[in-house]
Formats: C-alpha cells, sequence, structure tokens
C-alpha cells in the first residue's frame, strides 16, 4: 500500500537508510528543476523499469507537488508487490522551498573538525582526498548533496591552485559562507603545513633523509592502491557504472573522460582547455542555450640553531612572487604543481639541489593533507620558518580567493540545465584526468615486485577488509618499505 511521507520524514530515514528517489515528471520538468540524487522514469514508462527495482526497496515516488501523479505511480508500484512505496508530500517544489529555508544538518564546528581531521590524517594526494570528501560528507554523512558536491569539484577543477584544498574550501562555503569556507581552508591546511615545518627543522639538523627514502619506498606503493580505489569510486558516481546500459547512456561522459586520462598520461599534465571543451561540447549537444538555440552554435638559541628564523628581506620577496604564480597559474592537482616548482626552485633560482627537491616531493607524499603543501617544507629549507609561512600564504591564498569569489554565483547559475550539461562535461575529463595521473604515479611508484605487492595489497585490503582506514595502511607500508630497505 502506497503512503505518504514528509520532506521531514524522508530527510530523517534518509541519512541511514537506502531510499531510491523517483521522479516520475516528464523528462523537461526534471531537468528544469529536480532533488539531488533522484532518478527520472516518466510515469508512462514506469510499467517498463519494474525491474530495476527489488520488491522489498524503498521506493518515493515525486512529481511537483505530491498531488496526483506521484500518487498513482506509488499505487501502480503498490499493485505490483512493492512493499515500502511512498509518495512525497509537497513534491520537488516542497522540497526545494524547505530546502532554501532549512538549516543545515550540521554545524560550523563539526564541518571545521573534520577537515581538521582529513588535514592531519588524510593520506593519498588530491585524488584520494577528493575522494574521501565524497564518501565522508555525500555518502556517509550526507552534509553535501551530489549536485553541490559536483559543482565544487568543477569549479576547482577550472580555477587555478591546489584541487583538493579548493573543493574543501568551496564545501565549507556551500552552508556557511565565507567563514565556513575561510575555517574550513584554514583547518585542511594547517595540520600538514606544522608537519612539514616540522620535517624541515629535523632535515636541517640531520643534514638528510634516508629513512624518509626508506618510508617513500613502502608508502608511494600503498598511496597507488588508496587512490586507485578512490578513482574507480569517483568514476562511478561522476560519469556512470561500469555495466554497458549505463555506458551505452552516457558514452559521450565516457568519452570525455578517456580522452581526459590518455592526454593527462602522455603529457603528465592536465589541460584546462580539454576541461572547458568537454563542457562546452556536453553542454551544446545536451542543453544548449536559448540563446544558442536561435543561432548557429559556434574556468630561542635551538631555534637559532636550525635556521628557524633565517632569512633575508629579498629573498622573501623573490619566494612571495614565485609561490604566487605557482599558486595563481598552475592548475589542476599536487601533480601539475611540480614540473613548475622544479623549474623556479631547482633551475632558475638555485634555492634547493636536485636531491633536495626529490626529498621535498617525498615529503608531499607521506604527509597528510594537500600535496602542494610541500611549499612550506621548500621555504623552510630557503629562509626558515618566515619563509615557509610565506611559500604557502602566496601559494593558497590565490586559490582561495579563486574559489570564494565565483562561488556565490557558480552556485546560483549551476541551477540552469545548460550549465548542469557544462558541470557534467566538465567533471567527466576531470576524473579521466585524475585517473590519468593515477596512472603516471603508478609509474613512477612502482619500482619492482615488492612496491607491485605492496599495491595489490592495499587495493584488496580496502576492498575486503571494510574497517581498516587509510592511516593504518599508510603506517604498514612505511614499515614494510623501512624492513626492505634495512635488510634487503
Amino acid at each position: 500500500m502506497q503512503k505518504p511521507i514528509s520532506q521531514k520524514e524522508l530527510r530523517k530515514i534518509y541519512k541511514n537508510t537506502t531510499v531510491h528517489l523517483l521522479d516520475i515528471r516528464l523528462e523537461n520538468e526534471y531537468q528544469n528543476n529536480h532533488i539531488p540524487a533522484s532518478i527520472n522514469i516518466p510515469f508512462e514508462q514506469l510499467p517498463h523499469h519494474l525491474q530495476s527495482f527489488s520488491k522489498d526497496d524503498m521506493i518515493v515516488c515525486i512529481c511537483n507537488h505530491g498531488k496526483e501523479r506521484s500518487q498513482k505511480a506509488a499505487a501502480l508500484l503498490s499493485d505490483n508487490g512493492f512493499i515500502n512505496t511512498y509518495y512525497l508530500l509537497g513534491g520537488v517544489t516542497g522540497w526545494l522551498a524547505e530546502k532554501t529555508n532549512a538549516k543545515p544538518s550540521y554545524s560550523l564546528r563539526e564541518i571545521v573538525l573534520y577537515f581538521l581531521k582529513l588535514g592531519y590524517a588524510g593520506f593519498g594526494g588530491p585524488v584520494a582526498l577528493v575522494g574521501y570528501m565524497h564518501r565522508d560528507l555525500v555518502e556517509k554523512n550526507k552534509w553535501i548533496s551530489e549536485e553541490e558536491y559536483k559543482e565544487g569539484l568543477a569549479l576547482a577543477q577550472l580555477a587555478p591552485g591546489p584541487l583538493a584544498a579548493q573543493l574543501g574550501i568551496y564545501l565549507g562555503f556551500v552552508h556557511y559562507g565565507i567563514i565556513g569556507a575561510t575555517l574550513c581552508g584554514l583547518a585542511f591546511v594547517i595540520p600538514s603545513f606544522i608537519m612539514v615545518v616540522l620535517i624541515g627543522i629535523a632535515y636541517k639538523m640531520y643534514g638528510g633523509l634516508p629513512w624518509m627514502q626508506a618510508v617513500f619506498y613502502g608508502v608511494g606503493a600503498a598511496v597507488i592502491g588508496i587512490i586507485a580505489m578512490s578513482s574507480y569510486k569517483l568514476t562511478t558516481k561522476s560519469v556512470s557504472k561500469f555495466n554497458l546500459d549505463a555506458i551505452k547512456k552516457n558514452w559521450l561522459l565516457w568519452l570525455f573522460y578517456l580522452i581526459a586520462a590518455a592526454i593527462t598520461i602522455v603529457t603528465q599534465k592536465e589541460e584546462i582547455l580539454l576541461f572547458v571543451g568537454a563542457g562546452l561540447l556536453y553542454m551544446i549537444i545536451k542543453a544548449p542555450p536559448k540563446w544558442m538555440r536561435n543561432s548557429s552554435p559556434i574556468n630561542s638559541i635551538f631555534i637559532l640553531n636550525i635556521g628557524f628564523w633565517n632569512y633575508d628581506t629579498s629573498t622573501l620577496g623573490k619566494i612571495a612572487i614565485f609561490f604566487t604564480k605557482a599558486g595563481a597559474f598552475v592548475f589542476g592537482s599536487g601533480l601539475a604543481i611540480v614540473p613548475f616548482l622544479h623549474g623556479g626552485v631547482v633551475t632558475e633560482n638555485h634555492w634547493l639541489t636536485e636531491a633536495q627537491f626529490v626529498d621535498a616531493v617525498a615529503v608531499a607524499m607521506i604527509t597528510p593533507g594537500p600535496v602542494v603543501i610541500t611549499v612550506g617544507f621548500i621555504g623552510y629549507l630557503v629562509a626558515g620558518f618566515t619563509g615557509a609561512s610565506v611559500a604557502a600564504l602566496a601559494t593558497f591564498l590565490p586559490c582561495y580567493l579563486f574559489t570564494v569569489i565565483p562561488a556565490p554565483y557558480f552556485k546560483k547559475i549551476a541551477k540552469n540545465t545548460s550549465i548542469k550539461a557544462f558541470v557534467d562535461g566538465i567533471t567527466a575529463a576531470v576524473i579521466g584526468a585524475l585517473v590519468g595521473a593515477v596512472v603516471i604515479i603508478a609509474i613512477r611508484s612502482i619500482v619492482d615486485i615488492p612496491t607491485a605487492l605492496i599495491a595489490v595489497a592495499t587495493v584488496l585490503a580496502l576492498i575486503y577488509v571494510k574497517k581498516i582506514q587509510e592511516p593504518y595502511i599508510i603506517l604498514i607500508a612505511a614499515i614494510i618499505g623501512l624492513i626492505l630497505k634495512s635488510f634487503v
């Protein structure tokens, strides 16, 4: 028997139960506005799709106002043996109106503490970090909707700077504006900044990090397994599932995905024009804007001894200028910024030797949080704590501004069907490029049979040992690396 369900009841159940939100309106109505995570099967086609659901699934039928159409659909399902069938009171109109006026289901303190934890325990680089955000904020806690996450990911990729940090800033902005973006950004970056400064102190004290190379030997391989799993999950969520029907339906998104992956692997960098082009092409094909439809088709002592305060003003100025350029003009993930940093830090300014730069990259990979935080380590080696602070601020301030300034407008225009198609196209290319980055990192990190075995074991652990956390995998891999390098 079909039953009514209110928005409040559904939101409460949705947090802990798998619910199929079935929008039975016509496709053009659905495209104009709909509830995130709902699927569209027009009422006339519903009898042909009953096999898509199990008899004990919880199904909520949705129309514009929760009246005749959704009640008929719920009755049809009930008559066919679906025992947990509901229709949504108020429909899409009531849901969206309530959502506009409702307070977020989480506090500012909760999301700031989440990003603080991610900053000190989030290993794996940008691919893994954006995957953690999706898993925790979208899937698990349901604080952020799928659409809001996709909008943030697209905006983060369109704007220059570190991908994971920008996405974190945007997700903080979604319900708490500038203060949310600012606090989440700081909470995400500060833990790993403190860590790289402490490693920089140890580096200056002991003149090198031979143990770190042993750690990286194991950690680098485990990271491949972690980010490979994150890439898989992002693909199934943002492009489609790996089945023939879904791939046929979203073939164009898969094409963008594969092209972006291939170009990233070949060029070893992310191409911003590719992302924009994918978004524009998908928009033109799927939902061209009105103006385009009417015309032809054409983003202390001890401290002194370890160099804590050693710097000169001219060097700080150079650091500020160089790292501002790095933050303002390099697009994509942490992978993309490494060649730029190498050219300026080693070749142009001669601040570090080649070996020191390699150690800096190792620091980036074995510390949690955004990979780009290695700029703090580099800055410390060049000009002490002040240099680390200037380098980090210069790198992250542009990406903060490039995120919070367009965020209010991006969120509003993202409701437009043409913009949604644009975002879908960009997202497919973005995820493809991230998969390409996984391949590049794997080529550099999987250097022999032991590292290959560590990577495979990581993937298997993540699949079959459900409660294991990534930091524990990283710790085990680091110990294995130290043992292998010490006794082999």
